[in-house]
Order: structure tokens, then C-alpha cells, then sequence
């Protein structure tokens, strides 16, 4: 199988994947022809069927598994496929488990020291907020199955539990770093800043926004999670309640990011740092994990820089 992360451009490629998405469109002409969004585990591309009527073209829908023959171009920097057959395939013909990304590291291992870091935790109202979310069956189910992101970063099965804990860490080690950080308030913070992510975004295979996560985001969402879950903890402070809240609000930092709030507590501040590190140096990891070839990889507006991978 060649997996979509080794595709070129100028490959012609024959193989199965799985349809994360089709829509049909028209172009200026009048043209009818179908976007699609094939998929594996190492990641996503985009195709065109621009001959959708065509004898070539099997009957297929989203979800389905198709074994496709097309042939790869670049367009607008960006790979793309022009699907010229379809096949819709039987249950035998494919291995699931090779199309869906999912994080390189242990679940069990990750959702473990997770559980650690938050029994670390000395503040009674604090640690209640943390167990009535993470102690909870159908929670962590749903906490180790979700993606960080529809894209750039983490965006695999697991990949939520993998920044968090990521995010956790960092916290942890600036914590031990910085005395004026209240370690308490910065791990909590770190846990819950993206438990909204569970219902902002659907499960894998569709890992796209769901209705609540269009209209609300992961943010607001988690803060109302916070808003429930609080219903059922007696005599939790104000004060802490609102630096809790604060760390979530405030944690992608700019407003143009989608903060509600800016940082303005050193907690906040460092919870944005800890964030950001690691989504970064995960998308990072991610581009030099799908490029093949050393050297300048070109143009990312992530980083806004010509990005290069060494040897």
C-alpha cells in the first residue's frame, strides 16, 4: 500500500483508502465534479473526480472504502488527486487499522501518568474537579478516542490525551522552575484546558467540528463542562473558580487565536507558553515525519518560514 504521506507529485498511484469526505461542485462552466478527502493513517489528501458520471466511476459514499486510480498533481502548493476510477471495495479487501492515525505512544502508559499528575494535586476543590471529569468511565473513554485537532497538530486517535499530557508536563516542570506559579491551579488548568475538544469535535473516522463545536468552540464548551460539573462540588472557592476559568478562557493567548481573554495571571501566562510548545513542536514533528527528503521543505504558514528538515 502506498501510504499517502509517500505520495508525490507525478505519481500515479492505484490503491484502496478510505472516503473521509465527498461533495459535489460545479465549475464556472457549469461542470458538475466531486471534492473528495481520502484517508489513511498517515494523514489526509485531496482528490477531484472531475468525469463523476463517467463509466470509471463506481457507486461509492463517505465512509466507504474505495480503491481508486489516479494521478497526482500540486496545485496551490498543495497536493492534490485526479481520480480518473473508483471502485467501492468488500470487507476483506483492506485493514482497517491502516487508516486510522493514531498516536505512536501507549494509551494505557499516557492516561496513567496522566492519573498521576492529577493525584498530584493537593487542593481539595481542585482535585474533586479533576476526578468527577477523569475518574469517570464514559469521560476517559471518549477522552483517549479523541484527536486534538481536525488538523495541523495531534489530529489522530489519541491525540487529545497526547497534548494534554504534553501540556501537563510542561506545566509541571515550569512549576517546579518558578515559585510564584501556583502548581495546584497551573496542573488543573493544564488537565481541563481542552476537555471541550470531546464534543467540539466527532470521533475518527469523520474528526470533523460538530454542530455544538461550530457554534461554541472547544473553549466555551469546557468552560460550561466546568460550569456542570461545579453544580456538584459544595463550597468551591470564587476566587479559584475564576483563575480556573481564566487559565482556560486566556490559554491560546491572542485574541486573533481564539482567545475570549487574554492572559493576566502568571498561570495563565505560563498555561499559554506550555500550549503552544507543544502543539508547535508537534506539528513541527509531524511535517518532518511526512517529508522524505532532507533539505528545504518550502513555505509553511504555520511558521510562517521556509522550513528545513536535516539528516
Amino acid at each position: 500500500m502506498k501510504f499517502i504521506k509517500d505520495i508525490k507529485e507525478g505519481d500515479r498511484i492505484s490503491d484502496i483508502y478510505l472516503c473521509k469526505s465527498r461533495n459535489s461542485a460545479t465549475t464556472r462552466n457549469g461542470k458538475p465534479y466531486d471534492n473528495v478527502v481520502l484517508l489513511d493513517k498517515t494523514g489526509t489528501i485531496d482528490a477531484k473526480v472531475w468525469e463523476p458520471n463517467s463509466a470509471g466511476i463506481g457507486e461509492y459514499d463517505v465512509l466507504d472504502y474505495i480503491e481508486i486510480f489516479g494521478e497526482v498533481s500540486s496545485f496551490n502548493g498543495a497536493l492534490q488527486v485526479s481520480i480518473k476510477r473508483i471502485r467501492k471495495c468488500a470487507q476483506g479487501e483492506y485493514d482497517p487499522s491502516e487508516y486510522m492515525p493514531a498516536t505512536p505512544f501507549n494509551v494505557d502508559d499516557m492516561w496513567r501518568e496522566l492519573l498521576g499528575l492529577i493525584d498530584s494535586v493537593q487542593e481539595p476543590h481542585l482535585k474533586e474537579l479533576l476526578d468527577h471529569f477523569f475518574r469517570d468511565d464514559n469521560f476517559a473513554a471518549a477522552f483517549k478516542a479523541s484527536s486534538a485537532a481536525k488538523s495541523i497538530h495531534h489530529s489522530f486517535v489519541g491525540g487529545l490525551l497526547q497534548h494534554t499530557l504534553g501540556v501537563a508536563r510542561i506545566c509541571d516542570f515550569l512549576a517546579s522552575k518558578y515559585y510564584r506559579l501556583n502548581r495546584d491551579l497551573l496542573i488543573s488548568a493544564a488537565v481541563c484546558h481542552d476537555i471541550g475538544k470531546i464534543r467540539e469535535l466527532s470521533l475518527y473516522p469523520h474528526n470533523d467540528y460538530t454542530d455544538e463545536g461550530q457554534y461554541l468552540g472547544h473553549i466555551i464548551i469546557g468552560i460550561e463542562m466546568i460550569d456542570e460539573a461545579l453544580k456538584h462540588i459544595e463550597g468551591f472557592p470564587v476566587a479559584l473558580e475564576q483563575e480556573l476559568k481564566h487559565c482556560i478562557l486566556s490559554h491560546h493567548g491572542e485574541f486573533e487565536f481564539g482567545s475570549p481573554k487574554k492572559p493576566a495571571i502568571i498561570e495563565a501566562v505560563a498555561l499559554n507558553f506550555a500550549d503552544n510548545t507543544d502543539a508547535k513542536l508537534e506539528a513541527f514533528t509531524e511535517l518532518l515525519e511526512n517529508s522524505n527528503e532532507t533539505g528545504w521543505m518550502g513555505f509553511n504558514r504555520i511558521f510562517e518560514s521556509n522550513l528545513h528538515k536535516t539528516e
